[in-house]
């Protein structure tokens, strides 16, 4: 119990959370506009792995960080308007239609990444981003470090969500994107276009996906290798769940996950980690989010129109 304390009151682990919570942050929120709007988007995980590919070798050609961001949105956006065009205007299931993109886009990574670099046998590496202090709040203890020295693509997760809440309760393109996911007839009764609000939210969050992916190649680590998402995907679709499709909510459902990962790395260190197996630290915060997710979903209000096909005229 001491060891456990001990780690809850350092600075790096706090930094750490955060650090593992930017990439989800990302894609959650990119995966809720999608399910928001009455779209579940299953490809995230291969959107996510897309971005990390697209936006590391974008930047290893010679293209600088920030132009590596826009290109891995780019490619999210490609799938997810190849997403968006088989489930919304023609109503196949989002499921199948999700799981194909998934396989589609990571398999499409690692064909490229072969192609690309024929001879390669360890990965390449690009300068990432660095670490970016903030004057003053640096300094205050414990939480300086965690939350303001941080790179600048953590400090652009938080503002996406601030961005996303903001525009989701507080605009009227809002209110339609989430009236498009609850009652598509009356956003189609006010002459709005519910398969262009829900095509353009799927073709966003996707993008957002995408950037998710790229934090991994282009801040976390400083090169793509396969498997590095490493399921990410699959657990913002929980994530969303967790948050009551509330953008606030599912961010500290990441927050939370990443809290239990950089936990469980440290544990493997203590004592305790040498008396039990470390597959058991590997399963716990994937075992902890579960009971979380069971508590928290049962208050949850599912969109009434998510995964429901949409066709003008029909009831």
């Amino acid at each position: 119990m001491s060891a456990l304390f001990d780690i809850l009151l350092t600075a790096s682990f706090w930094a750490a959370a955060v650090r593992i919570a930017s990439p989800l942050i990302f894609a959650t929120m990119g995966e809720l506009i999608c399910e928001r709007a009455g779209v579940l988007n299953l490809g995230i995980e291969g959107i996510m792995v897309i971005g990390a590919f697209s936006g590391w070798m974008a930047v290893y050609l010679g293209m600088g960080l920030w132009g590596g961001v826009c290109v891995a949105m780019l490619a999210g956006m490609l799938f997810g308007l190849l997403h968006a065009t088989l489930t919304v205007p023609f109503g196949l299931s989002q499921h199948v239609v999700g799981l194909g993109v998934t396989l589609l886009a990571t398999s499409t990574s690692y064909f490229a990444y072969r192609l690309i670099l024929p001879e390669v046998t360890s990965p390449p590496k690009i300068e990432p981003f660095q670490a970016l202090e903030i004057p003053y709040l640096v300094d205050i203890p414990l939480l300086g470090p965690a939350l303001f020295a941080q790179t600048a693509l953590t400090y652009a997760a938080f503002g996406v969500v601030a961005l996303t809440a903001l525009i989701l309760y507080r605009t009227p393109l809002g209110l339609a994107i989430r009236a498009a996911g609850e009652s598509p007839n009356a956003v189609a009764a006010q002459g709005l276009s519910v398969t262009g609000l829900r095509m353009g939210a799927v073709i966003v969050g996707s993008g957002l996906m995408a950037v998710g992916g790229s934090f991994l190649t282009l801040s976390a680590f400083s090169s793509f290798f396969f498997e590095m998402v490493n399921g990410r995907g699959w657990i913002c679709i929980a994530l969303v769940v967790f948050g009551a499709w509330r953008p606030g909510k599912a961010m500290l459902g990441a927050l939370l996950f990443a809290g239990f990962d950089a936990l469980q790395i440290r544990l493997q260190q203590t004592p305790i980690g040498q008396a039990v197996p470390y597959q058991v630290f590997l399963m716990a915060p994937y075992f902890l989010s579960i009971l979380a997710l069971i508590v928290m979903s049962r208050r949850a209000q599912v969109p009434a129109a998510l995964m429901v096909p949409f066709n003008k005229g029909e009831r």
